[in-house]
């Protein structure tokens, strides 16, 4: 009998006993479970992020697509790797007008017209990279992303002994491994926020309006080396100047 009654006064502790037990047990387990998931969701999100992403995040690199908002500087930037004919009519319309654009230069257009990318510069006007053979930089290796921006920059060098520091990818065409690329070159890539599109669209009234409409401080305008260009450019620089924009090569509307 004294067994039987001591049973039964301590079995309900013992069936607590066991059922704390369970139940820390259960605990852990649903704790162990929790931090498994989330160290499966962590390495699964770092897998997932190619190794250009990680780069790019690590460097901050980013093409650049428009100046410093908080000032009234505006830039015309010329790519040119086609054509002369209209270069020097361009540098008079400029320098008649008193003022300085940036010229996006390409390697093979350089080879050919040493004396006119000197006349350029001697002219007060800023030299950028713009690629050797105008390449897509989306689709080439590491090494020709890096040989198209390394051997225009020599050539400039040997020609007019700057260091360019700018970089137009041709049809605005990058990736982030082109980024990281000019970025170890000590380049800027630069993009634009106005594109008039004259190399296609030969209408002068729609470069003009391309490059004038919804004016904004930084804003930097890519255009090439046309006739209709030509034509539209003293009309261009005639509008910002009404308006109290400042036009300025894009170091300085990018540093400003």
């Amino acid at each position: 009998m004294f067994i039987w009654f001591y049973y039964l006064k301590h079995s309900h502790t013992l069936y607590s006993m066991k059922v704390l037990i369970i139940n820390k047990d259960r605990l852990y387990r649903i704790i162990a479970n929790i931090v498994i998931c989330i160290v499966f969701v962590i390495v699964v999100g770092v897998a997932m992020l190619s190794p250009e992403s990680i780069i790019s995040s690590s460097t901050n690199n980013k093409a650049i697509y428009s100046g410093n908002q908080n000032k009234n500087n505006v830039s015309i930037m010329i790519n040119v790797y086609w054509g002369d004919e209209f270069i020097e009519p361009i540098l008079n319309c400029l320098k008649e007008n008193d003022v300085r654009a940036t010229f996006f230069v390409g390697g093979v257009w350089v080879s050919k017209n040493n004396e006119l990318l000197k006349k350029i510069y001697n002219e007060g006007h800023e030299i950028g990279n713009h690629g050797y053979f105008h390449k897509d930089h989306t689709t080439l290796t590491d090494e020709k992303n890096r040989e198209e921006i390394y051997q225009t920059h020599l050539l400039v060098k040997e020609l007019i002994g700057i260091d360019m520091t700018l970089f137009a990818p041709p049809s605005g065409a990058y990736n982030n491994k082109t980024l990281e690329i000019a970025n170890n070159l000590n380049y800027k890539t630069i993009m634009w926020s106005k594109d008039t599109i004259d190399w296609r669209d030969k209408d002068e009234n729609l470069i003009y309006s391309r490059a004038t409409s919804n004016a904004q401080n930084g804003d930097l305008i890519l255009m090439h080396p046309t006739q209709e260009t030509l034509s539209a450019l003293p009309k261009i620089i005639e509008f910002y100047k009404n308006n109290n924009f400042n036009l300025t090569i894009v170091s300085n509307n990018i540093n400003a």
